[in-house]
């Protein structure tokens, strides 16, 4: 109760329900892949059009070129697409804090206990956030700009004493 009272007040970057108290932290990102997939086939489908036209015209090198415009603009997307996803998940739910962490489609998962957790920051002030306890660590805060990170490492400190 006390949890839910304090969290709709202190809570800056968390959302929360009842005793669980969540951050999700994004890459910033104008495109979504989807979005992004149909630039692409739009692309194929000028360049591949243009590439058509000057072949039946008799310039025949265009079409080798538009083809590999096409795989270098696709592999850049690709790389970007890859990534677009990528996500910081931190929940505490009742004697558990959970990190997530997913990158390029590959989840990594470490959960602490809450009592035994530390969150500090991993070199100094700006620098990333270190979550820590029962021999591991990991570091969150990346998709967050460093002026901010102290403020989310407080707010998980006071997340992990106050429930």
């Amino acid at each position: 109760m006390e949890t839910e009272r304090l969290s709709n007040s202190v809570f800056r970057f968390a959302t929360t329900q009842g005793r669980n108290v969540q951050w999700l932290l994004r890459r910033n990102c104008s495109v979504s892949p989807r979005q992004l997939a149909a630039v692409y086939v739009s692309l194929c489908l000028v360049s591949i059009g243009i590439g058509v036209l000057c072949w039946l015209r008799g310039a025949t090198l265009v079409m080798p070129f538009a083809w590999l415009e096409l795989l270098v603009v696709g592999a850049a997307f690709w790389a970007y697409a890859r990534h677009a996803a990528d996500r910081e998940r931190i929940s505490l739910d009742d004697d558990e804090l959970v990190v997530e962490l997913e990158n390029a489609g590959r989840l990594e998962r470490a959960a602490f206990d809450r009592r035994r957790a530390r969150v500090e920051p991993a070199a100094g002030d700006g620098s990333l956030i270190e979550v820590s306890g029962q021999g591991r660590v990991v570091r969150v805060g990346r998709y967050l700009r460093p002026e901010l990170r102290p403020a989310l490492a407080r707010e998980i400190r006071m997340a992990l004493r106050g429930a």
